[in-house]
């Protein structure tokens, strides 16, 4: 039955483990022996503005890329490989809290320290710091992209906070009700809770791949009220409808099936009651999953018009950047997949292209280093708020 299906599985995670880490290894090996460091800037795509001039003379990181040793660059999956699978930074530690939602439901944030702070409550002065929302993938995994950006915005003075949907990431599910990918109800209830809870900061959003589409979504529905001072997406599915029916390349399909049945076998008691988990558990794509948890009292059509990220778009009121990279694994060619017209023609959307990056690597150079996408984020937000501080 359903466990089946799910056992059959574990024998494939074994081999497929060792054989990433395997490539993992050799290319460590690889860009030791072979050091050729390249700097290009990030290509700007976006409408003529007071903002976009301000930006492209103040933001030093979007004319700075120093992309990865060349054996990553030609490797771009292995960067994301490292990015969504390799450990999560050991310098960040999470405190966790329960917010219960209207349905009596329950979401999860995590508020990051440093190890020192670890053990201690929040208190005044850290709430008057800015905080940073990050909503991770749809998939519920908490990344290294995720984790490394924490500790990032940690040094440069942010409260970084990590919003987990209903049942991902270790939250109970306390009802028979999945988040929809775009929709934006419970996020709207985190960020007013945020609020509360931090009267007065300043408030700042990331959202990461798949979990970009829930922070435009938000982005757009709530337009001016989104108390958001400034947004950026990490490599962002911009049309997840198609990205869905047409499928990822083999192997992140294979990895994402796994995770999300793995996933999903802990509520197959209560969700067993609403849900035909047979047809879920024998699924062969994602979108066959996606039908199964969302589509029994609707269409596929009709679940996309309400949870298309872009649906809202001409309503987003803050600015907003997005990091995407030419060679991104996931996502496929930018020609086919990136909203050109939408950069150029409103105001409030960036797009920083590069040449290198996979999906949600850009790493400046080895597993260790750091993000540049992170530094080219923070530098965003903090050259938003100048900006913004010299107009009024």
């Amino acid at each position: 039955g359903r466990w089946c299906a799910v056992l059959a599985m574990l024998p494939w995670a074994g081999v497929l483990g060792f054989f990433l880490l395997l490539m993992l290894l050799c290319v460590r090996v690889w860009a030791r022996k072979a050091k050729v460091p390249s700097s290009s800037g990030a290509q700007l795509v976006c409408k003529a503005s007071a903002l976009a001039a301000y930006l492209e003379s103040q933001c030093q990181a979007l004319k700075g890329l120093c992309e990865a040793s060349w054996p990553w660059r030609a490797l771009p999956s292995l960067q994301t490989l490292a990015s969504v699978m390799g450990p999560l930074d050991s310098r960040v530690h999470f405190v966790r809290t329960y917010l219960q939602l209207s349905d009596e439901g329950l979401v999860a944030l995590d508020w990051a320290v440093g190890p020192a702070q670890q053990k201690r409550s929040q208190t005044s002065s850290t709430c008057s710091a800015p905080v940073l929302l990050l909503v991770p993938n749809s998939f519920g995994k908490v990344t290294r992209n995720v984790s490394k950006l924490c500790h990032v915005a940690l040094l440069h003075g942010y409260h970084p906070v990590v919003f987990n949907r209903r049942g991902q990431n270790g939250c109970p599910l306390s009802t028979t009700t999945l988040q929809p990918y775009g929709d934006p109800a419970d996020l709207r209830e985190a960020v007013r809770y945020i609020r509360s809870r931090c009267p007065g900061a300043l408030l700042f959003a990331v959202g990461e791949s798949t979990g970009a589409g829930l922070l435009l979504s938000y982005l757009g529905e709530c337009g001016s009220s989104s108390h958001v001072t400034a947004a950026g997406c990490i490599s962002p599915v911009f049309d997840p409808r198609g990205w869905f029916e047409a499928g990822c390349p083999w192997l992140w399909q294979q990895l994402l099936l796994m995770s999300q049945k793995v996933w999903l076998s802990r509520f197959a008691t209560v969700l067993g009651e609403v849900l035909p988990l047979d047809r879920f558990f024998r699924g062969q794509s994602l979108r066959e999953l996606e039908e199964v948890l969302f589509c029994q009292a609707q269409t596929w059509d009709l679940y996309w018009e309400r949870n298309d990220p872009l649906r809202d778009v001409d309503e987003v009121a803050v600015p907003v950047l997005c990091i995407c990279s030419q060679d991104d694994p996931m996502c496929g060619a930018p020609r086919d997949t990136l909203p050109f017209e939408l950069f150029e023609t409103n105001p409030y959307f960036f797009l920083a292209l590069t040449q290198g990056g996979g999906h949600c690597g850009f790493f400046k150079d080895g597993l260790c280093g750091a993000l540049w996408s992170h530094e080219v984020l923070l530098e965003f937000f903090h050259t938003t708020v100048e900006s913004s501080s010299q107009t009024d």
